[in-house]
């Protein structure tokens, strides 16, 4: 069966921040009295990051929805200072910081990425975002010029599921019509993309950058550009 579809993660697959969170974090915190480690910060945000409920909400109003999405950043940067001492001006801090992480110019697209979508659009594929990510996303994408190669940007907070889930792959999978196997899903986590994905019946294909090889018979790839190689062989 021909792949049709290709699937993408968005954060740490088709965009990065400009600076690490860490230090992006600590900048921030000094203009508001608190002198904290980057490398503390960094620690502790992969932590509470990864004990954090999914990023996901039941039908709710659009005005809930937004609060909801940043109530549930607040709660995971209070995690991340919780230890490091009071923090007199927080609320402050966190108004500034997710401000910030909404705007496309704290984000940058891997050097792949505009050259992989391209050669994809050419051969007809469609093109989808599946992301555990919040409301933000769409605005970053489109400030990063992205708007014109996705069909849709399914995002874990708006659609009630997160990945790993099976649900919100085959959300992508019914708005194209197609069968698990007609779709190709690429992402940096095992558990939520790669592992996600092939529950839900699609192939999945983890990317590492780092070009750490893990063991395993799945599909690992060190760019993007490698997608094409996996298309032609299938």
């Amino acid at each position: 069966m021909s792949i049709k579809a290709v699937f993408f993660d968005a954060a740490g697959t088709l965009i990065t921040p400009v600076r690490p969170v860490g230090q992006t974090y600590t900048s921030f915190a000094k203009t508001y009295g608190m002198e904290v480690s980057s490398f503390e910060i960094s620690e502790r945000f992969r932590t509470c990051f990864a004990a954090s409920p999914p990023l996901t909400f039941g039908p709710v109003s659009q005005v809930s929805f937004e609060q909801l999405e940043r109530d549930w950043w607040k709660k995971l940067v209070q995690c991340v200072f919780q230890p490091l001492g009071r923090f007199e001006q927080f609320d402050q801090f966190f108004t500034e910081l997710f401000s910030y992480f909404a705007r496309p110019e704290a984000w940058t697209l891997y050097p792949d990425v505009v050259e992989t979508l391209s050669a994809l659009q050419k051969r007809g594929l469609a093109l989808d975002v599946i992301s555990n990510f919040d409301s933000r996303l769409i605005e970053i994408l489109a400030g990063l010029g992205m708007a014109g190669y996705f069909e849709e940007v399914f995002i874990s907070s708006r659609v009630g599921h997160a990945k790993p889930a099976r649900q919100i792959f085959e959300m992508a999978l019914q708005r194209h019509n197609l069968a698990p196997g007609e779709a190709m899903h690429v992402g940096d986590s095992e558990e939520n993309d790669l592992y996600g994905a092939a529950n839900a019946g699609l192939l999945g294909v983890l990317i590492d950058r780092r070009a750490y090889e893990r063991p395993g018979n799945y599909r690992q790839i060190k760019t993007l550009n490698e997608i094409i190689s996996i298309l032609d062989q299938d």
